[in-house]
């Protein structure tokens, strides 16, 4: 057992042993208190014990049972396989096949999924056998899939070592402000939110896990903004991890009114750029947002803004376990925590982990994020452009749900939108242009843009599982639209 592993499940222990009743975990309806939870914990262990395998998938909901599994699979030493809930069926049969899982524990509507994989129900276990060689480094504790931009998921295998003391200095990052309530907004089965849970177990505070539908959260992008804002009144908690939409959900709504955040005391935002102008939107109604920035590959979190060294617009400086430095072309490089490898791909073994993102320090070490290496684009100016950058200033405009911007060799940059409503007008999505313009650099502006008649969904191809978009199928799709500006000023 590695020492964060025993310095955690000792934590817990203490937490057990004050004997105050103090809640730890509170689901839809069930609430149970620290002792309760340390008891039930060791209860599983001895029945995963009993099934003398090595790999165990969880498939549930969040909640009170979900997190009670991790933690038994994560003491007994398995490796402990998170499936999104917003993975496609064969998403998930791909993970389950690649990974080799031997038991699943999964929600009763997976039923006809597990039998057509070639799993049988004994129990409360979905088990079947495999033959062959494992495919998963020796050591791997948590095996969390992330789709990338190809769709098909991709195994990142992690000790408990690496993404507990990310989980410890999480608690210690929100310490100063003292929160004692912690709500699960994101699926468990996102390593950020994971690790979010155990910072709050950490702290031996309430832990809030209600289902994703009690939250009136759908897939990967569905929100019911009334059932979210009423079930938040209802648990007042006092930190949450959130993803930009879900942070401009909450500012929009506290904006009208609709929310009041004084109850909240630390809240985390990461999974993509947040726009400066949002952040301080955020501030003037009294949201207390936290930026930060990690990877999978890197055990999640790598930087964070924390009380009394926030800058807006960075994601902070590194935390303390961790190196960041960055290379001759500005990617950012990571040392600390990193993977053991990639499920099926030999160990990874150089202590430099390259991001692919590009970034820039301040004088006081805060990181600043450019985009991603890959995707960087070159204007016919010789500006480099980094288009995630721009997106997320448009779409953080109240009109604008999707946009790709395009301006390879191109003189100008060009924007495909999609708008929140379908009676959005243009000309309110001329002035969002506008407003987000205001925000850029001329080299980075858009210049032209087109309305799309479809969004980006990943049922047309167009975006990954877990909301990314495909850039090349849709330079491929839109390619016309997206250059005919260039070409008519050429012939000009």
């Amino acid at each position: 057992m590695s020492l964060e592993l025993q310095r955690f499940q000792e934590t817990l222990r203490d937490h057990a042993r004050r004997n105050d009743n103090a809640s730890a975990l509170w689901g839809d309806t069930l609430r149970i208190d620290y002792a309760t939870l340390y008891a039930e914990v060791l209860y599983r262990q001895e029945r995963l014990r009993d099934e003398q395998v090595q790999v165990i998938a969880l498939a549930l909901d969040n909640g009170v049972d979900a997190m009670l599994w991790d933690l038994a699979v994560l003491f007994e030493g398995l490796t402990c396989v998170t499936l999104p809930p917003f993975f496609s069926a064969a998403q998930r049969a791909h993970c389950l096949e690649q990974s080799q899982a031997e038991r699943v524990i999964a929600e009763p509507q997976l039923q006809a999924e597990l039998l057509a994989a070639g799993y049988e129900l004994r129990g409360e276990f979905w088990c079947r056998s495999f033959n062959g060689p494992s495919r998963m480094p020796a050591g791997t504790a948590k095996l969390t899939f992330t789709s990338g931009t190809t769709g098909t998921p991709k195994g990142v295998c992690l000790s408990a070592g690496s993404f507990l003391r990310v989980a410890r200095e999480l608690d210690q990052a929100s310490a100063a402000t003292g929160p004692e309530h912690h709500l699960a907004l994101l699926p468990l089965a996102i390593l950020l939110e994971n690790l979010g849970c155990y910072a709050a177990l950490y702290a031996g505070a309430v832990l809030s896990l209600p289902s994703q539908t009690t939250l009136g959260i759908q897939g990967a992008s569905g929100i019911d903004v009334a059932r979210l804002l009423g079930y938040l009144a209802k648990r007042a908690p006092e930190s949450l991890i959130l993803v930009p939409q879900l942070l401009q959900v909450l500012v929009s709504a506290a904006e009208q009114k609709a929310f009041d955040p004084q109850t909240l005391l630390f809240a985390a935002v990461g999974g993509a750029r947040v726009s400066v102008d949002l952040l301080h939107r955020a501030q003037r109604v009294g949201l207390p947002i936290y930026e930060g920035y990690g990877l999978s590959e890197c055990a999640s979190v790598v930087c964070l803004n924390r009380p009394g060294a926030r800058r807006p617009g960075s994601v902070g400086r590194p935390l303390p376990h961790i190196e960041v430095r960055l290379a001759e072309d500005g990617e950012v490089l990571i040392k600390g925590s990193v993977l053991h490898g990639y499920l099926g791909e030999p160990a990874y073994t150089d202590q430099w982990w390259p991001s692919g993102d590009l970034g820039e320090f301040d004088p006081e070490g805060f990181l600043y994020l450019k985009g991603r290496k890959k995707h960087q684009f070159v204007t016919s100016y010789g500006r480099n452009v980094n288009p995630e950058w721009v997106e997320s200033e448009l779409t953080q405009r109240r009109h604008i749900a999707q946009a790709f911007v395009y301006g390879e060799a191109m003189p100008h940059n060009h924007a495909l939108l999609w708008p929140h409503r379908p009676n959005c007008t243009d000309a309110e999505l001329t002035a969002a242009v506008a407003e987000a313009n205001a925000a850029l650099p001329d080299y980075a502006q858009v210049h032209q843009w087109t309305r799309l008649s479809q969004p980006f969904t990943a049922a047309n191809g167009l975006l990954t599982a877990n909301g990314r978009p495909r850039r090349d199928a849709i330079i491929a799709q839109y390619h016309t639209q997206l250059t005919e500006s260039a070409t008519s000023e050429e012939s000009a």
